[in-house]
């Protein structure tokens, strides 16, 4: 199934001049990873820019660009099974297609938020987590980056 079905949400998180930016890509730029990189180098960012995007409420995956360098986290490597978006990611970490979609479990860089302040044993912490919903999760992330409320108010997501 594609990714524009089923987009919770999908945004783009960039810092300029220090003060966090957030603004929405459209459901044309998550039908695969390399779509998503290229969206987001048109955002000026002091480090890059970082894309957000949520599906179905089964998984997220976050994209950092810094100039031409890609770095990519999958929620659930079981999703590429289903969705066009996962598969690109897994595709793109190359990794193999999982073969037991009864074993979620998170792919890629876990590290790649760390230096704006989410560590990749913090982001593996919150993964682990199977209650939590992937906007939730994100929304987690967003607030320990600095732009919870921003990402809030993007998604229609109410902070507790």
């Amino acid at each position: 199934m594609t990714a524009t079905d089923a987009v919770d949400f999908a945004l783009a998180a960039y810092r300029e001049e220090g003060v966090w930016q957030v603004a929405e890509l459209t459901h044309d730029h998550v039908d695969d990873i390399e779509k998503l990189a290229s969206a987001l180098r048109r955002f000026p960012g002091d480090h890059g820019a970082v894309g957000l995007v949520a599906i179905d409420e089964d998984f997220f995956v976050v994209v950092r660009v810094t100039g031409q360098q890609t770095r990519v986290l999958l929620s659930d490597v079981t999703a590429a099974s289903e969705w066009e978006l996962a598969a690109s990611a897994v595709e793109f970490l190359q990794l193999p297609m999982p073969e037991d979609e009864d074993d979620p479990e998170a792919a890629g860089d876990l590290d790649l938020l760390g230096d704006l302040g989410v560590p990749a044993m913090d982001m593996a912490a919150l993964l682990d987590d199977e209650d939590a919903y992937p906007d939730e999760m994100l929304s987690d992330v967003a607030r320990r980056l600095g732009f919870g409320e921003l990402f809030d108010d993007a998604v229609g997501f109410t902070s507790a």
